[in-house]
């Protein structure tokens, strides 16, 4: 189980003000996920391969593949102002 002091701790860290009504509340939900991953920390995951999703994603990209590059001309045809064969854009205030 986590602590109110823990919690203000934790905050001081991550430099975040709470409010008293926010300590509470963040003292019940972090104890309840420290207490999910005590349970987690008690399964038999032998042979168990890791994994980045929950669900097999397939097709989620293509295949990076070479193709030409587009033309300059192509390229900057629709700027709407060019500058020695780029893109103008304006200079940073100083």
């Amino acid at each position: 189980m986590i602590d109110r002091d823990t919690v203000l701790h934790v905050a001081r860290l991550a430099r975040l003000e709470l409010s008293e009504e926010e300590v509470a509340r963040l003292t019940i939900e972090l104890g309840a996920v420290l207490e999910h991953i005590e349970t987690i920390s008690r399964l038999d995951l032998e042979g168990v391969p890791p994994t980045s999703h929950v669900i097999d994603v397939t097709g989620a990209l293509r295949a990076d593949e070479p193709e030409p590059c587009l033309p300059r001309e192509r390229a900057l045809e629709s700027a709407p102002e060019v500058l020695d064969d780029g893109f103008a854009v304006p200079s940073p205030q100083a």
